[in-house]
């Protein structure tokens, strides 16, 4: 599980801040996008802006980002590619505007998501990932690139987005994600196959016997993992509480710990002496996790920071 939902960054080329725009003077924020007159580029980017301010007002923290975001993707192309708009644009855009403002995920109204260079498809019912976890598929992926064909396991894939990132960074990586829920384990063998990532998707319970994983016990390079981990009742945005599934949110436990605990111990019976850890957790949880890292047999443990300063990751060698 990753942090608080945050929005997609805006696409490279799309030129302009992420920042509240104003509709501007004498026109209400609320007037319909339907109502503008014309279909050429200039009746777009006012239809944007009428979107930013819609969305800012809900409370969407990258709203002019989102409503660019969305515009192309209803467009179709990118922005700087529009001279004349579909007849039905303005009709879908205010239809796909209103879902965002009502906090619909962007990434479930446009059916993908992006992590590091990967584009992934996103679906209701699996857990979007987080721009934050990047820092820690990095640091699975910098353990991995030390060696040759490395052997990595990512318990609790979710969408696949860390191994698939692994399988398509990491020349010769050979990538292994447990998945307990049908639906995202579903997903992620989609993702693989989708960006051509050598990933081999088991659905079983990353804490339980893993029977097609016994031939490598002892033998893996690199274990990762981002778990479910939420303390009970520490849900922070309304999107979370609202989109993402429970059972890939919370830990187990008042203090979310049951589930990453017992992933500790399973990760130090599947690693080789001198394998590598690497699991996402609440900043709350940094004492607890290096402790059982120290008693599940890890030699060395820390906790690491992201790039906003908060306790990321452990990362522990057996």
């Amino acid at each position: 599980m990753g942090a608080p939902l945050a929005d997609q960054p805006l696409a490279a080329d799309s030129g302009a801040p992420e920042r509240a725009m104003r509709a501007p003077a004498g026109q209400s924020e609320k007037t319909p996008i339907t109502s503008l007159a014309g279909q050429g580029r200039a009746q777009v980017m006012q239809a944007i802006s009428q979107a930013t301010a819609r969305l800012a007002e809900r409370g969407v923290a990258s709203a002019h980002s989102d409503a660019r975001q969305l515009a192309e993707f209803v467009l179709g192309e990118k922005l700087y590619l529009l001279s004349q708009a579909p007849q039905d644009f303005f009709d879908r855009y205010e239809q796909v505007i209103t879902r965002r403002a009502g906090r619909e995920p962007l990434q479930l109204i446009t059916g993908r998501m992006y992590f590091r260079h990967l584009e992934l498809l996103s679906q209701p019912g699996v857990f979007i990932v987080r721009p934050e976890t990047e820092v820690v598929a990095g640091a699975a992926i910098e353990a991995a690139s030390t060696l040759a064909a490395p052997l990595v396991v990512d318990l609790c894939t979710g969408s696949g987005a860390i191994a698939c990132a692994l399988a398509s960074e990491v020349p010769g990586c050979r990538v292994w994600a447990v998945e307990l829920d049908s639906q995202a384990a579903a997903l992620a063998r989609v993702n693989a196959q989708k960006n051509q990532a050598n990933v081999n998707v088991i659905e079983a319970d990353a804490t339980g016997p893993l029977t097609e994983l016994a031939e490598i016990e002892g033998q893996v390079d690199v274990v990762v993992t981002n778990p479910p981990y939420v303390p009970a009742g520490l849900i922070e945005d309304s999107e979370t509480a609202s989109y993402d599934p429970p059972l890939a949110l919370f830990g187990g436990g008042v203090d979310g710990l049951e589930l990453p605990l017992k992933l500790i111990k399973r990760a130090s019976s599947l690693l080789r002496v001198g394998g590598v850890l690497v699991m996402e957790h609440d900043p709350s949880q940094v004492e607890a996790l290096v402790k059982a890292a120290k008693a599940a047999g890890f030699s060395q443990s820390g906790c690491h920071r992201d790039l906003t300063g908060r306790q990321r990751y452990l990362q522990a060698v057996k």
